[in-house]
């Protein structure tokens, strides 16, 4: 007989299939913020440092936007919510 109650830690970290979720290979827009994040060390000023800038900003709100309304549990959209705030509080 299978258990068809779910619990607080179900909602939390499992996905619709069962599994639990907590970290999953990076989507395109992570890889993209990451990367430009990282470049900006490399060209600490410049127009370049600032298209990166621009770019790793814009690839990380969409990654945080995408988690918040199609992560697969409430842990990734929770996520998604934490790193958008984060970036406004940052930024001011």
């Amino acid at each position: 007989m299978q258990n068809t109650e779910n619990t607080l830690i179900d909602k939390i970290f499992r996905d619709s299939n069962g599994n639990i979720v907590i970290a999953q290979m990076p989507n395109p827009p992570l890889i993209l913020g990451v990367v430009a994040s990282l470049l900006t060390f490399v060209f600490p000023s410049g127009t370049i440092n600032t298209v990166l800038y621009i770019l790793a900003n814009g690839a990380l709100f969409t990654w945080a936007w995408l988690e918040i309304f199609q992560g697969v549990n409430y842990f990734r959209r929770t996520l998604g919510l934490v790193v958008l705030i984060g970036m406004s509080a940052f930024q001011i």
